[in-house]
């Protein structure tokens, strides 16, 4: 945290209402690749990420009050919000009646997650070769423990710190700090099995 997002987050505790938009302008980029992992494929073409993180925006001015009543930092409680949002977006267009709601925003399939993990594609031979990588990636994530494949997303893809990691999980820091090191582990363990060590 930048010491004006430090600023900023005071402020907004402290009763400026104005310092949102701020704090949301520095983490929006954070909150967008949230919901583009997360949104399930089934909303894709229906509804834009954009429109969710301008949802998540418009949701968070709600609910300051909350905000100041709570100990989170603020990129975890906007996550919280992107979250619910989400949630709320699933069940609007696809209608599920989950008894875990939690559970209707869950983590990326792993062939999402492989293809962020590829790049992007510069020339047809490597796109072949990166193709091939891929499937390798996904193989080796389908293999993993759905919680280590969580890890892996917080830490890596959004960027979350090890203790902003353990809150998000409900577990111990030093917890989350070893599933994510084992969680590395494997997936190198797995790629080198499946010939790409």
């Amino acid at each position: 945290m930048t010491e004006s997002d430090s600023d900023l987050e005071r402020a907004l505790r402290g009763g400026d209402d104005a310092a949102l938009a701020g704090l949301f302008d520095q983490e929006r980029q954070r909150v967008l690749r949230m919901v583009q992992f997360r949104l399930d494929p089934r909303l894709i073409g229906r509804i834009d990420p954009e429109d969710v993180v301008q949802e998540t925006y418009l949701e968070a001015g709600k609910r300051l009050a909350a905000f100041r009543g709570d100990d989170k930092p603020f990129f975890l409680w906007i996550r919280l919000i992107t979250q619910q949002t989400m949630i709320d977006l699933h069940r609007k267009h696809v209608g599920a009646k989950m008894r875990n709601a939690g559970r209707e925003v869950q983590s990326p399939q792993s062939q999402a997650i492989s293809g962020f993990f590829v790049g992007h594609v510069t020339s047809p031979s490597r796109a072949a070769m990166r193709e091939e990588l891929r499937q390798k990636i996904e193989t080796a994530l389908d293999s993993m423990d759905a919680i280590d494949r969580e890890v892996l997303l917080l830490r890596h893809f959004e960027e979350l710190s090890n203790k902003d990691a353990a809150t998000v999980l409900g577990i111990q820091e030093n917890a989350a700090s070893n599933r994510y090191v084992r969680a590395l582990g494997r997936l190198k363990g797995l790629l080198t099995e499946l010939g790409e060590g």
